[in-house]
């Protein structure tokens, strides 16, 4: 299939790395739709739908909103939405933020790569973004983490599962990232630590992160299929 006849559905596509990936695959020629949360971004040149990733069924009603409204499934699936909380020690983390981590990041997740494994077309591709944080232990990310993490082990039985439609999985996992999500409640002191983690001493931008999700995306990526792939400048 040529991205020109692909039908790429992004969740969590309204700012941060989810917007990046609707503008860079638009770019490459394919149809765009995505998701938001509550407020419609104003002008967007694309299909967009409300969808709270919780709740199966407003999920599924995405699905089949993209397929009546762009006239067939989707090729392409990418599982972007989800949140963090205020990092803390697991002696201090908030119960209450543990579970909506576990609500959107793992429930959310589940019902979005779970209707992608039934509505994606044959021979498309999936791709989850998690975390580079899940092979990289820094204090107070536990929980979040975690989240992640469970992500990653659907992934990878997902691509097992899959694999008679010729379906590709893959998971992307970036360091820190330049979005509104990464940047909520840090200090430029703790900025700068996070750009230490990479020898490039920066931060990454949301677009290069997009860059690798249109590679698995696209027919580019044919044999990688089941891998954690991370953009994350080295970090170490």
């Amino acid at each position: 299939m040529t991205a020109s006849s692909s039908i790429a559905l992004v969740f969590g596509g309204s700012r941060g790395i989810g917007a990046a990936c609707v503008d860079v695959l638009a770019a490459s020629g394919w149809q765009v739709a995505f998701t938001y949360v509550s407020r419609a971004p104003e002008d967007a040149p694309h299909r967009h739908y409300p969808a709270d990733i919780r709740d199966a069924a407003a999920v599924a009603r995405v699905f089949d909103r993209v397929e009546s409204d762009l006239g067939a499934a989707p090729t392409a699936i990418v599982a972007n939405a989800g949140i963090n909380v205020p990092a803390a020690p697991m002696a201090q983390f908030d119960p209450d933020n543990f579970r909506q981590l576990v609500e959107v990041n793992v429930v959310g997740a589940f019902n979005i790569l779970a209707e992608a494994a039934r509505r994606v077309r044959d021979g498309g591709a999936i791709v989850a973004v998690t975390t580079s944080l899940v092979r990289h232990a820094v204090p107070g990310t536990g929980p979040y983490t975690a989240s992640k993490a469970a992500v990653e082990s659907m992934v990878r039985a997902m691509a097992k599962e899959l694999a008679g439609r010729r379906v590709r999985v893959n998971g992307v996992a970036p360091g820190p990232v330049d979005t509104d999500l990464f940047n909520a409640g840090k200090t430029e002191e703790a900025k700068q630590r996070m750009a230490a983690f990479s020898p490039f001493n920066r931060i990454g931008r949301p677009e290069e992160v997009a860059q690798v999700v249109r590679f698995l995306l696209s027919e580019e990526s044919s044999w990688v299929h089941g891998q954690i792939v991370q953009p994350n400048g080295g970090m170490a």
